[in-house]
């Protein structure tokens, strides 16, 4: 007869736990405008977390489609911050991912509410790295002052023996991203000419490229560290006990 309190007590666990999955949300924000690519990371980020919680994605409307440079950048955090402070206040957010690859706003971000913060530059960074690995970052775009930013990230993380550069692929970057053929040929270019350089590793340097990331995978031995995921784990991890 012990066994039937006992099952039933384990079913009551197993609906608890469902139940407090369900009422889990990750907000994750695009500091861009683009809501295909809002949809986009968000699909991502659900792949990657399962039924643990439930992803609300999050657009920036008040910013361009597309940061390229590092003044979009700055634009883009009054709106990040904005999104994320307006999305503690709901108490089933459990954490929040700043999705693009710079990570606009997350330092602003984390003194403004009380939930984790994470951004998904800062996050692929540390997965690229792990275990003393060197890595290199394709990116679409071209900004010199941007593309030194992502040497001082390296560097601020402590990974800059580590980093092996960055390649960009040609041509503007907001019509290539709205091509996936033309995107995932110039990614899968600028990949090769990374484990050129001596990575072993390759970021896909910035939210947008996610989905081409995965499409390229199978064409390369190396891994390609696809950012939103990073952060999605580091965000699951992050939510577990709440």
């Amino acid at each position: 007869m012990l066994g039937r309190p006992l099952a039933a007590l384990g079913l009551l666990v197993s609906l608890a736990t469902a139940a407090a999955a369900e009422d889990r949300v990750i907000v994750l924000i695009n500091p861009n405008s683009n809501d295909a690519a809002t949809q986009s990371m968000a699909d991502l980020a659900r792949a990657e977390i399962g039924d643990a919680a439930t992803v609300e994605g999050v657009s920036n409307a008040g910013a361009p489609p597309l940061l390229t440079t590092p003044e979009d950048m700055a634009n883009a955090i009054p709106g990040v911050v904005a999104a994320g402070v307006e999305a503690a206040k709901d108490p089933r957010v459990a954490a929040i991912i700043v999705a693009a690859f710079s990570d606009p706003g997350l330092a602003e971000l984390r003194d403004s509410v009380t939930v984790p913060v994470f951004g998904i530059g800062e996050e692929v960074f540390r997965e690229a790295a792990r275990d003393g690995r060197p890595f290199g970052i394709v990116t679409v775009t071209p900004n010199p002052e941007l593309i030194a930013s992502f040497e001082a990230r390296a560097e601020a993380l402590g990974f800059g023996a580590q980093y092996k550069g960055t390649r960009v692929t040609p041509g503007d970057p907001n019509e290539l991203v709205k091509d996936p053929d033309a995107l995932d040929n110039a990614l899968s270019a600028a990949v090769t000419e990374s484990i050129g350089d001596g990575a072993e590793a390759v970021i896909m340097g910035g939210g947008p490229l996610s989905a081409s990331a995965i499409r390229l995978q199978p064409l390369f031995e190396v891994p390609l560290v696809v950012a939103v995921n990073a952060a999605a784990r580091a965000a699951l991890e992050a939510t577990k006990g709440q």
